[in-house]
């Protein structure tokens, strides 16, 4: 399922870092000062580990030069990576409309769409199991082999007449690249900055938006005009574009990491003994089966229901993938003060209640403003569990494999979310009926709301470190 600036992989990645190399005291404020909370606990996860200058397995990371010609190179390439894995899986939307209308008309919402979840969930998968590839060294071939599963699948998915074939190049191709792009885009920008590391990671994330509003502009503008398969063919291109020019400036002043390095665990037996741990996975999961229902159906119940154009029910999407860039700054500005716990929870029980008011919604301007008010406040969603979790980790020696491990088990939940939410898609007499998908979106999210409440207390109780965690 897409998921939108997502700052859960920036935190895995440098939970890994922090991993791979020798530690030292934290004695000290981490470098920089984070506008989201969460990119400030991760900085702590990985500012213990650049200044060790001694060798892990015969190789050494210098000191973030925190500027110059190559590290500001890094966040170009990581940004216009972000905006090829990212802004395919954001437009899904418009693919998921268009499928159930014209391509893939004979098979069921719940069927089309899991070809996007599919694709998401590679995404997260193979960005966290390839993370020991990239400690062992092999961040060229990596990035090679990623970029060139994204522009094939783009290529062979304008070749498509039937569902298999959809799903092995959108769904299979494309999202197996774009797990291989993860952690090459975010750590080589991770290790080239200290201080300025949050401002860095911030802009390479925000390629996620662009990426998404300029994906779904083109299919809504282009489809109509030169039809499917060409317009396909022109975001490859695009796409083909942003992974040539990324090229050079990833692999520029690059060749320290090309060394091998100790690779990190990907398992942890003891994380199913934490009782934080566990509730936490159980409100991630939660949280990830309704996140992506409204993204996969905005386009959708815009024309079927409320009559509204293609170009209008595109740009619905697009409005809501632009208000998530805001939401996620306001969400990080916001867990500043009230923490990340209560945060995540006041956006969960307030997209839960809005995926229910969603019910009543019949009107084309009523719902433009529900919209823009998802996409603002379920930005959180998936920008504040990696910051939840820094804070309830019992160290951060295993803190990059327990969040992988939590992300892991939590993306079946984005494999399945949307699926079911379109098996409850009804057609009766001709209308299509969406009150199943909006009860499942509503009851999910307050659900995983519920459960946040309770490792809020747990956490509060346990740790004894005031209400603000």
């Amino acid at each position: 399922m897409p998921a939108s600036l997502h700052y859960q992989e920036k935190k895995f990645i440098e939970g890994n870092l922090a991993e791979h190399q020798n530690r030292v005291p934290i004695g000290q404020d981490s470098g920089g000062k984070a506008i989201h909370e969460e990119a400030a606990l991760g900085e702590r996860a990985q500012d213990e580990a650049p200044h060790d200058t001694r060798s892990i397995s015969g190789s050494q990371l210098p000191s973030p030069p925190d500027g110059g010609i190559h590290a500001w190179l890094k966040v170009f390439g990581g940004f216009l990576i972000y905006v090829n894995i990212w802004g395919f899986t954001l437009s899904y939307g418009v693919f998921q409309s268009y499928y159930a209308s014209s391509l893939l008309s004979s098979f069921s919402p719940s069927a089309i769409s899991w070809i996007g979840t599919v694709q998401a969930w590679l995404l997260i998968v193979v960005g966290i199991l390839s993370g020991p590839f990239f400690d062992l060294g092999f961040f060229r071939p990596m990035l090679y082999v990623g970029n060139f599963l994204v522009v094939f699948g783009a290529m062979m998915l304008s070749l498509c007449n039937n569902y298999w074939q959809v799903f092995l190049a959108q769904g299979l191709c494309m999202g197996t690249g774009a797990g291989l792009l993860y952690v090459p885009s975010l750590a080589l920008v991770g290790i080239w900055f200290e201080r300025k590391r949050a401002l860095a990671m911030g802009m390479v994330v925000s390629g996620n938006a662009v990426g998404g509003v300029i994906y779904i502009s083109m299919f809504d503008r282009l489809v109509p005009t030169v039809g499917f398969p060409w317009t396909i063919r022109a975001m490859g291109f695009v796409a083909l574009t942003s992974a040539l020019l990324s090229f050079p400036a990833l692999l520029s002043g690059s060749s320290i990491v090309a060394h091998p390095r100790k690779a990190r665990r990907l398992f942890d037996r003891g994380a199913f003994k934490d009782r934080l741990f566990l509730i936490f996975t159980a409100s991630l999961f939660t949280n990830f089966l309704a996140y992506g229902v409204p993204y996969f159906y905005i386009p959708t119940y815009a024309q079927e229901n409320l009559g509204t154009s293609g170009n209008t029910a595109s740009y619905m999407l697009v409005i809501s993938v632009a208000a998530s860039f805001f939401g996620r700054l306001g969400s990080g500005v916001l867990a500043h003060y009230v923490g990340s716990i209560l945060t995540w929870g006041l956006c969960l029980a307030l997209s839960g209640a809005l995926s229910l008011a969603w019910i009543g919604i019949e009107t084309e301007g009523g719902f433009i403003a529900f919209s823009i008010l998802w996409g603002f406040l379920s930005a959180a969603l998936v920008t504040l569990p990696s910051a939840v979790f820094a804070n309830i980790s019992p160290g951060l020696s295993n803190l990059g494999t327990r969040l992988g491990m939590s992300y892991a088990i939590s993306s079946i939940a984005n494999v399945i979310g949307a699926p079911i939410a379109g098996a409850l898609i009804k057609t009766k007499n001709g209308h299509t009926d969406f009150l199943g998908a909006q009860l499942y979106s509503g009851i999910s999210l307050l659900l995983g709301m519920c459960w946040l409440v309770v490792l809020w207390a747990v956490t509060v109780r346990t740790q004894k470190k005031g209400w603000k965690v």
